[in-house]
């Protein structure tokens, strides 16, 4: 038998206390910033034939529902399921995301927006042109 414990580096915690107590002038210009990438990304998702995406109220993820997708051909496969688009998109648009059964959601995936707008501007082409092509 034995016994473990384990915390956060006193190097760590007091970059919490800091994080937590210093200066916050920062934060809303944060929040407004990825607030306008929030509604750049779902309002292009919704765009796109097949995806339809709610509008995430916390974190950094939108979770856009695939259904719509599943069952296509893109590449030499068929679409079945989340995972199988999540790899078509990195082999074919070289887009990183998650899929939804990740996460017990199979037939969504999810896509991070903490990033910049020129990323998430050049990630969402990138996924555009990859399902286009075989539309």
């Amino acid at each position: 038998q034995s016994q473990s414990t384990s915390n956060p580096a006193s190097i760590s915690q007091w970059a919490a206390v800091e994080a937590l107590t210093g200066p916050q002038d920062f934060m809303e210009e944060m929040i407004r910033e990825f607030d306008i990438r929030r509604r750049f990304l779902v309002d292009e998702l919704n765009r796109m034939e097949g995806v339809s995406c709610m509008m995430p109220k916390g974190a950094f993820y939108a979770f856009p529902n695939i259904k719509g997708l599943l069952g296509g051909k893109m590449g030499n496969g068929i679409i079945d399921d989340s995972s199988a688009l999540a790899f078509y998109l990195l082999d074919e648009a070289k887009v990183a995301l998650v899929p939804g059964s990740a996460f017990g959601a199979e037939g969504y995936i999810r896509i991070s927006y903490a990033t910049s707008m020129e990323n998430i501007q050049e990630g969402l082409n990138r996924i555009r042109h990859a399902l286009a092509e075989n539309s």
